[in-house]
């Protein structure tokens, strides 16, 4: 979580920032099977994201009770949009941490920037907004994160353990959580069955 306070106040991103980063088919690790994560913050020191493409069992009205945000009554009677808002898996770290990636249309004081429209928001201010209707345009949550120390992600992906590439709006705000893998693959016009689970070296 340091990687996040540290990009605060950096004047620079790092270059896997704001970027898709897709499991190959061969990764050894079942927690990130088929995973499209966002990175949120990368550099020297290693990098934090979250996953976009797994869901959690908890649904939004009951974490908002959970949270003391809403009674029950209250969570009853909340926008459509916030009652089916979708709370995934960000992670294996942290699991009992939320974080809020968003359009930068909604800002509060401990928002931190990842890109020039993307914003990571990991307080409660941005969940009473949302449950009352005015949260910010797109939004997503998830409980936990995922990260690496230094130089980990850097080595996994020359393993061919990751796919990377430009993030865009579209794919990772949009609601169809189940076919978010195979429609990002296909945005790059890759076909899974053709994907070799070896590394090459030259």
């Amino acid at each position: 979580m340091d990687l996040l306070r540290q990009k605060k106040g950096a004047s620079q991103r790092g270059f896997l920032d704001d970027q898709f980063l897709i499991a190959m088919p061969g990764m050894k690790d079942d927690r990130f099977s088929r995973a499209v994560i966002y990175i949120c913050a990368h550099s020297d020191e290693g990098a934090m994201g979250l996953i976009i493409n797994q869901v959690q069992p908890l649904l939004f009205p009951d974490l908002l009770v959970q949270l003391g945000i809403l009674d029950e009554q209250e969570a009853i009677r909340l926008p459509m949009k916030a009652k089916d808002f979708i709370v995934r898996n960000g992670g294996p770290v942290d699991r009992s941490r939320g974080f809020v990636l968003h359009t930068d249309d909604y800002k509060v004081e401990s928002s931190l920037p990842v890109s020039d429209e993307i914003c990571l928001t990991a307080t409660v201010d941005i969940l009473r907004a949302i449950s009352a209707g005015r949260g910010p345009r797109h939004a997503l949550m998830a409980l936990g994160y995922s990260g690496w120390g230094a130089g980990q992600l850097e080595s996994e992906i020359a393993e061919n353990g990751w796919l990377t590439c430009p993030a865009t709006s579209e794919l990772l705000f949009d609601a169809d959580i189940d076919r978010k893998y195979d429609r990002i693959l296909a945005a790059l016009g890759i076909d899974l069955a053709r994907l070799s689970t070896a590394a090459g070296h030259a």
